[in-house]
């Protein structure tokens, strides 16, 4: 009897996220239609009435030149992103790029795994066509070849050229790797490649060390790898599966889970390819070569295990948090105050245990150290590498205690937020939203630089 009202009470929970998690991605794309339609009709209107109307806009002299000279500040959104040219003219990062004159938002694989995306934001820089490796490729079993980029966003960028990077979740741990990979000079035909063409990277609740809400979505807790026959992650697995087959393109224009190079498009694979992956024998999901994987615990020890902390260049993390403790007891710090795809999961998350039958994913795992979260992270492990080895670091309170900032050191904040707070919707973080993004674009243009300070655009002509 117990058994069966266990049972019925995860059903139950599988299908009310299942329902939140669907509303919320409609609700995403029927605001970027919404707000295309409008941004249509407007410049119809416009046009129709300002035919013989010339706007002449005031640039200061010398502005051009010297935006020209700053190193690009790339933002590198996280599971389920989207860069610029996705979702219409919907902004991943709720228009925090608008603050800086050099910003660069590339759009990446939604799902596609850390290291692929890593190889994605290379090419996307340089220009080229993506590799992501020939041994790479055979061993997921997708193309060794992606998309063409003719001309890179910042084809200059080497070591005299270096970039500041701000990832956002999984961002972060994708903009690691790709250091990394630029310190093994991984990328055939750049030889000079080298950790120090990165000048900053910049964490909003990044997911270096894992999270346990991998595991409450659908991974096994054995391996971190392989997923439940009934779970979140599974209807997840079937709808991508679906949408790449069908292959509607103005459909895939608008939103790209990143798979295409996997090739599951009914125009190659057919009919009998289709069932094929919906039954686990292809596809990323069979080769495990997606993003959740790298995001257990497992999965990011695996990752961290070669990536290193570099001594010329500078580290800023943000953890987010939303609980609090009453009695002992971790609970969620508000209702109100959580956005409503992540309260079931910051309430699961606070009370995770690791299940007793598992053995521990590493030695002197605690669970009480996984409880504080943000809905989608644990939010201790957001502030800085930690697993399985701990990277320098400095707890900042305020940002004045910290100046000069020195390279190599990971200096973090914890931060009274959920997990989607500093994204897509900038109305609902308020005054905090411009605190946090002037803060990180502050820091990039004033405090860290390799040379002597460069003169900002406003600067030029006073």
């Amino acid at each position: 009897m117990i058994r069966w009202w266990v049972l019925s009470l995860q059903l139950a929970e599988l299908f009310v996220s299942s329902l939140v998690h669907m509303l919320f991605g409609l609700y995403i794309f029927s605001s970027a239609v919404a707000g295309d339609l409008s941004q249509a009709l407007n410049d119809c209107l416009f046009k129709a009435n300002n035919t013989n109307v010339v706007v002449k806009e005031d640039v200061p002299k010398g502005t051009s030149t010297n935006v020209d000279s700053l190193p690009p500040i790339v933002l590198v959104h996280g599971i389920f992103g989207f860069g610029k040219g996705r979702l219409g003219g919907l902004s991943y990062f709720a228009g925090a790029e608008k603050k800086d004159e050099r910003v660069l938002v590339p759009d990446l694989g939604s799902l596609t795994s850390i290291y692929d995306r890593a190889r994605e934001l290379f090419y996307y820089l340089k220009g080229g066509q993506v590799d992501y490796g020939e041994e790479h490729s055979k061993t997921c079993g997708h193309s060794q070849f992606g998309r063409v980029y003719e001309q890179g966003n910042y084809p200059e960028w080497d070591e005299d050229h270096p970039i500041h990077f701000v990832g956002h979740s999984a961002g972060a741990q994708v903009v690691r790797l790709l250091q990394q990979m630029l310190a093994d000079k991984e990328f055939e035909g750049y030889e000079n490649t080298s950790e120090n063409w990165v000048l900053s990277i910049t964490s909003l609740s990044g997911a270096f060390n894992g999270t346990t809400r991998t595991y409450l979505d659908g991974i096994q807790p054995e391996d971190g790898r392989t997923m439940k026959p009934v779970c979140l992650l599974q209807l997840l697995r079937i709808g991508v599966i679906i949408y790449d087959w069908f292959d509607i393109p103005w459909l895939k224009a608008y939103y790209n889970f990143g798979f295409d190079h996997f090739n599951m498009s009914w125009r190659k694979i057919g009919f009998r390819g289709l069932v094929d992956g919906l039954l686990g024998n292809s596809g990323p999901f069979a080769s495990r070569d997606w993003i959740l994987p790298d995001l257990t615990i497992q999965g990011s020890m695996q990752l961290n295990c070669h990536l290193n902390t570099f001594p010329n260049t500078y580290y800023f993390s943000y953890a987010t948090k939303r609980t609090r403790k009453i009695l002992g007891i971790t609970v969620p710090s508000s209702i109100l105050g959580i956005h409503p795809l992540l309260f079931i999961r910051v309430l699961q998350m606070s009370q995770w245990r690791h299940p007793p039958n598992v053995s521990p994913p590493y030695k002197g795992y605690r669970d009480e150290d996984w409880q504080d979260n943000d809905g989608a992270l644990n939010t201790v492990f957001m502030t800085h590498p930690r697993l399985p080895i701990e990277h320098p670091s400095c707890f900042v309170e305020n940002d004045s205690e910290c100046q000069p900032l020195q390279p190599g050191i990971w200096y973090y904040k914890i931060v009274e937020a959920d997990h989607v707070l500093f994204i897509i919707n900038r109305e609902r973080a308020g005054v905090q939203f411009d605190l946090i993004y002037d803060s990180i674009f502050e820091r990039c243009r004033k405090h860290v630089f390799r040379k002597d300070p460069p003169t900002l655009p406003n600067e030029a002509h006073q």
